[in-house]
Parts: structure tokens; C-alpha cells; sequence
């Protein structure tokens, strides 16, 4: 099974993230992560889609969102050209033992350590899907109370495919 990293332009107007995750569940796509917010122009919104399948779905895929009326652009980010992000909550457990454990940890993650509580820290790490994955790996020895994802976002490299809405 492929993954695609699928960024669309689209209004941003009542009910089209909804129209957009409808088109995949009527068809019986799968969507790995979804991500959604407003531009630098407040009529149009950014979605970030992971979606996976064989080829054929995946080009599938692209067409059929593409032909939603919502939908200004799309494009396909390919990871080598492309930047990919996501946010990371995790709200740890700790005593007076394991406290500096967890800051050093953090630390050589470049995370940031946002909440303290007499038995918990919440800490806020930003990087691609292997660096949160390696700095969840590290976690093992410990608690996780609760752990918040938002799921990918990207932008492609350079400027030559920016795609300029006109009002």
C-alpha cells in the first residue's frame, strides 16, 4: 500500500471539509490524517490529506477531489520536494525521580516542556512523523497520560508551483 500527501485550495465555506471527507467515505478511501486552516487570504483554506492505496486509488483520488466545486487546487507533495510538519502533545507522568529524565529527554528533542504539575508534564514537540515516533519510542519507560497529534501539514519547496488565487 502507497502514501500520497494530497494539498488542496479550497473555499473556505461552510461545510466543505465535510464535503471533502464525504467523497472519501462514500468511495471507501482511507485517510490517514487530515488537516485543515485559513491562508494568508481569509476566502480560502488550506486541507493537507494523507491518504493511502495502490496507485490507482491514490490517481483516483486526486481526480475525483479535483472535480469537487469547492476545490481550487490540488497537488500532490512529494516528500523530497516538500516540508512536512506535525504537533505533538504529551501529557507524561512524573515523579521527583523521573522529572529531569522527561527535561533531557525534551531537551535533546528540542521539545518544549509547556505545562508542570506536581505529578504530570505536558510537552509540545513540532517535527516530521520519524521524530515524534523516536521521541515516543524513547518515552517507553514512562506514563503516557494522554497524547494530543494534529496530524501533517506541508508545503512544497521554492517557489515555482505557488499557486495564486485571484478574488
Amino acid at each position: 500500500m502507497n502514501r500520497k500527501v494530497f494539498q488542496l485550495l479550497v473555499e473556505n465555506s461552510s461545510g466543505v471539509l465535510s464535503r471533502i471527507s464525504g467523497l472519501f467515505s462514500r468511495r471507501g478511501y482511507n485517510i490517514e490524517s487530515i488537516t485543515a486552516g485559513v491562508t494568508a487570504n481569509p476566502r480560502y483554506s488550506r486541507i493537507t490529506i494523507i491518504a493511502s492505496g495502490d496507485d490507482d486509488i491514490l490517481e483516483q483520488i486526486e481526480r475525483q477531489v479535483e472535480k469537487l466545486v469547492d476545490v481550487r487546487s490540488i497537488k500532490v507533495l512529494e516528500p523530497k520536494d516538500s516540508v512536512y510538519r506535525e504537533l505533538c502533545l504529551i501529557k507524561v507522568e512524573v515523579t521527583d525521580q523521573t522529572r529531569e529524565g522527561l527535561i533531557s529527554i525534551s531537551n535533546i528533542f528540542r521539545a518544549n516542556i509547556i505545562d508542570v504539575s506536581e505529578n504530570s508534564m505536558i510537552v509540545e514537540l513540532t517535527g516530521n512523523q520519524s521524530k515524534i515516533e523516536a521521541f515516543l519510542g524513547l518515552l517507553s519507560g514512562y506514563t503516557i497520560m494522554e497524547l494530543a497529534r494534529t496530524g501533517i501539514t506541508g508545503l512544497s519547496r521554492g517557489s515555482s508551483d505557488v499557486v495564486w488565487l485571484e478574488d
